[in-house]
C-alpha cells in the first residue's frame, strides 16, 4: 500500500474515529474502494463490519448509499455516526412530514454524507425520483447474505439491488455480511460482477466464545436456565423462537429476581425502544427475545447468549452468539438443546411453501388481469386472494421476473392525499405561466374532503396532457416549500407480461417445484443444525469451516464436545395425537367453515396452527381443532392426513 493512500486512510481512522490502527481486513476494504473497486467485506459479527464504509464515505465526494434490513439497525447506526460528526440519515416510516423534507433537502444541498434506507423503501416512486436527481458515490448493502437464494435469511427485494444500482449509475459497492457460506459468498460477489480477489474475509474464528450444547428436557428447562444464569457475571441475550415464550421466559426470570424484559416484534416501536435503552444502560440485565433483537444491538459488553429454543439455522446460531463478548472479553454461549422445539423451526418452513392451487391463482390473475400487456397488483390484495403469505408471494413474482415471464416497469402509489398549508391563492401567487396553469390543473383535478383532497389522476393527464413523473415532482416540490402536507399508500407495482412465456404449460408446475426444493433445503439445513449440537468433534471448528475458514485449530479447548460432553439431543416426552375421530371432526368443521374445496396442505396447516392468509380474513384460528397437532411435527401431521382421506 502507497504512504498517500495509507495517510489518506489513517488520519481520518485516528481524527473521526479515534482510532491508532484498524482491525484485520478493514484497511484492505477501505483501500480497495478508495481505488474504485468494488468489494465484499466478511467479518465475524462485531468485528468492525460497518467502519468500512463509514469511514470511505468521508473520502468519497457524493453521498454514499446505505441499505440495511432492520430500522433498529440503522437507528444505532445513525446515533454512532452522530457522535462522530458525520452527517448522516435515514428515510423511514418513522419520519414525520417536516422532518421528510428536512433529510431530502439536506440530501439534495450535498450536506449528509450517508443516507441509510430499507430495500422497501426503492418500490416507492417519490424516493426513486429523489435518488435519481442526486449524485450517489456508494451504494452499501448490510447483511448482504439477504440477496442469495442460498442464504439463511434469503429476501427477495434484495435480488433487485444490482438492477436499482445499474438504474442509479453507482460506480461502486460494497457488500457487508458476518455469515456467508462459499456459495451464498460467491453468488453475491457474482450478482454485483465483483472480482474474488475484491473479497475480504478474516478468520471466522473468535476465541473468547465458548460454546456449550447442554441437553435439557422440557420440565427442567426453567430450572436449568436459572442455573445457568446464576453462574453468570453481567449482561445477557435468552433467545426463544414464539413471541409468547419469551414474555412468559422474561415473567418467570422476573420473579426469581433477575432484571430481565422481553422483547418481540409484536410490542410497539416506542416499547421495543425502551427495552433496547433500559439493556444498553444497564436497567435490564437479561433480555429475553425473538430474533427481531440483537441487529442494531451494538452493547460490547454482552457477557452471555443462552438459546432457550433451537436456533433457525446454524448461520442464526452463529449471528446470535456473536453479539456476545464483542470486547474480546470471555462470553459464554449456552444452548439448552432438545428436539421439543424442532415442529415450531420446521413449520415456518412449510407455512412458506405455497400451494399448487396459490400459484395457479396468481397467473391466472395475470392472465385475466392483464391490459395492453402490463400488470398491476397490490401486494396485501394478492397475498389475501392467493392464500399465499406475503414473503413467499414476493418470492413468486421475482421468480416469474428470472423466467422472463414479469419485467417490472415501475411502482406508483394508487392513492395520493394533500391538505394545503397555505390558501390556494397564495400557493399560485407564487408561479407565472405555464407552471402556474399546470398547478391551476392540479388543484382543478383534485377532490377536497374537508381539509384532504385526493388527486384524480386519469382525469388530470386528459386534462392537462401531462406525464405522471411530473405530476409526482411537482408534488413533492410543494411538500418541499412547505406549500402542502403529502400522504401516499397502496403501492401498485407494474409489470410487463410476456404472454409467450406466461403461457409455457409447464410454468406452474415448474414455480411449485421451485418451491418445494426451497422446502427441502430449508428443512435440510435445520437437520444439519441438530446433527452439528451432537457433534462429538469441536463445534468451533466445524463452525468456522461451514462459513469457509480453513484456518482454525482442530480443538479450541473452549466448547463443550473438546470438554468431552458430546450432546445428545431428544424428545422431552412423545408428543400426544389427538384421536382420530376428533381430528376427522376438526377438519369437518374447516371445511364447513369455509365453504370451499380444502386441499390436505389446508388441512395439515390447520392442525399444524400455521397461520395463512386464508385462515386470517375467515377467523380460523377460533375453530376448535387448530394447532391441536402444533406440538408434531409436519412431515407425520401430513402422513395422518393422508391415511385418514379426509
Amino acid at each position: 500500500m502507497d504512504t498517500n493512500k495509507d495517510t489518506a486512510i489513517y488520519t481520518p481512522l485516528k481524527n473521526i474515529f479515534g482510532f491508532d490502527q484498524f482491525r484485520p481486513g478493514q484497511a484492505q476494504t477501505v483501500s480497495q474502494l478508495l481505488q474504485g473497486e468494488s468489494s465484499l467485506a466478511i467479518f465475524p459479527t462485531g468485528s468492525g463490519k460497518s467502519l468500512c464504509y463509514q469511514l470511505t464515505a468521508t473520502l468519497l465526494p457524493h453521498l454514499t448509499l446505505v441499505v440495511s434490513p432492520l430500522l433498529a439497525l440503522m437507528k444505532d447506526q445513525l446515533e454512532f455516526l452522530a457522535t462522530k460528526g458525520i452527517p448522516a440519515a435515514s428515510i423511514d416510516s418513522t419520519l414525520t412530514p417536516e422532518q421528510n423534507r428536512q433529510v431530502m433537502s439536506d440530501v439534495r444541498s450535498g450536506k449528509t454524507k450517508i443516507l441509510m434506507v430499507s430495500v422497501e423503501r426503492f418500490k416507492n416512486e417519490r424516493f426513486r425520483q429523489f435518488i435519481q436527481s442526486v449524485p450517489v458515490s456508494m451504494l452499501v448493502v448490510d447483511e448482504a447474505h439477504c440477496i442469495s437464494e442460498w442464504g439463511h435469511n434469503f429476501r427477495p427485494d434484495y435480488l433487485k439491488l444490482p438492477a436499482y444500482r445499474k438504474d442509479l449509475n453507482i460506480p461502486l459497492v460494497l457488500l457487508l455480511t458476518a455469515t456467508a457460506t462459499r456459495q451464498v459468498k460467491l453468488d453475491m460477489a457474482c450478482k454485483f460482477e465483483i472480482a474474488e480477489a475484491h473479497i475480504v474475509q478474516t478468520g471466522f474464528y473468535r476465541p473468547n466464545l465458548d460454546l456449550t450444547v447442554l441437553p435439557v428436557s422440557g420440565v427442567e428447562k426453567n430450572s436449568r436456565l436459572l442455573q445457568q444464569i446464576g453462574q453468570q457475571q453481567g449482561a445477557g441475550i435468552i433467545y426463544v423462537t414464539l413471541q409468547h415464550s419469551a414474555e412468559q421466559v422474561a415473567t418467570f426470570l422476573l420473579q426469581n429476581g433477575v432484571r430481565a424484559a422481553a422483547y418481540h416484534a409484536g410490542f410497539e416501536d416506542q416499547k421495543r425502544q425502551q427495552i433496547q435503552t433500559d439493556f444498553m444502560t444497564g436497567r435490564v440485565d437479561v433480555v429475553v427475545a425473538t430474533i427481531a433483537f440483537g441487529m442494531g444491538i451494538d452493547k460490547s459488553n454482552i457477557r452471555f447468549v443462552i438459546h432457550y429454543d433451537l436456533p433457525k439455522s446454524i448461520e442464526n446460531y452463529s449471528q446470535e452468539i456473536g453479539r456476545a463478548g464483542r470486547d474480546g472479553l470471555p462470553s459464554n454461549c449456552i444452548t439448552l438443546a432438545s428436539l421439543d422445539g424442532l415442529n415450531t423451526v420446521e413449520n415456518f418452513v412449510y407455512g412458506d411453501t405455497p400451494e399448487l392451487s396459490g400459484i395457479e391463482f396468481v397467473l391466472d390473475n395475470i392472465r385475466n388481469e392483464c391490459q395492453a400487456g402490463q400488470w398491476e397488483l397490490q401486494l396485501n390484495a394478492l397475498s389475501t386472494a392467493s392464500n399465499i403469505r406475503q414473503l413467499p408471494l414476493k418470492t413468486l413474482l421475482v421468480q416469474l421476473e428470472l423466467l422472463g415471464v414479469l419485467q417490472p416497469l415501475y411502482a406508483y402509489f394508487a392513492d395520493f392525499k394533500y391538505k394545503l398549508l397555505q390558501p390556494a391563492t397564495a400557493i399560485l401567487e407564487r408561479f407565472n405561466g405555464e407552471r402556474r396553469a399546470f398547478l391551476e390543473a392540479v388543484l382543478a383535478h383534485t377532490q377536497f374532503k374537508r381539509v384532504w383532497g385526493t388527486l384524480e389522476f386519469e382525469a388530470l393527464f386528459k386534462a392537462y396532457n401531462c406525464d405522471r413523473k411530473r405530476i409526482v415532482a411537482a408534488l413533492d416540490y410543494l411538500q418541499e416549500q412547505r406549500l402542502i402536507e403529502l400522504e401516499t399508500k397502496k403501492v401498485t407495482d407494474v409489470y410487463q407480461v410476456s404472454q409467450q412465456a406466461l403461457s409455457d404449460p409447464g410454468l406452474r408446475q415448474q414455480l411449485y417445484d421451485y418451491f418445494i426444493d426451497k422446502e427441502h433445503k430449508e428443512i435440510a439445513r435445520i437437520a444439519a443444525l441438530v446433527k452439528f449440537f451432537e457433534l462429538d468433534s469441536c463445534l468451533t471448528r466445524s463452525l468456522s469451516i461451514y462459513f469457509d475458514d480453513q484456518l482454525s485449530a482442530e480443538h479450541c479447548g473452549h466448547c463443550s464436545a473438546c470438554r468431552g460432553q458430546a450432546a445428545r439431543l431428544e424428545y422431552s416426552q412423545s408428543p400426544a395425537w389427538p384421536s382420530d375421530q376428533q381430528i376427522l371432526n376438526d377438519l369437518k368443521g374447516l371445511c364447513q367453515h369455509l365453504s370451499v374445496a380444502v386441499t390436505q396442505d389446508t388441512q395439515c396447516r390447520f392442525l399444524a396452527g400455521i397461520s395463512v392468509p386464508l385462515f386470517a380474513r375467515n377467523k380460523v384460528r377460533q375453530l376448535s381443532g387448530f394447532g391441536s397437532c402444533e406440538s408434531l411435527r409436519y412431515a407425520d401431521i401430513r402422513t395422518k392426513v393422508e391415511g385418514l382421506s379426509v
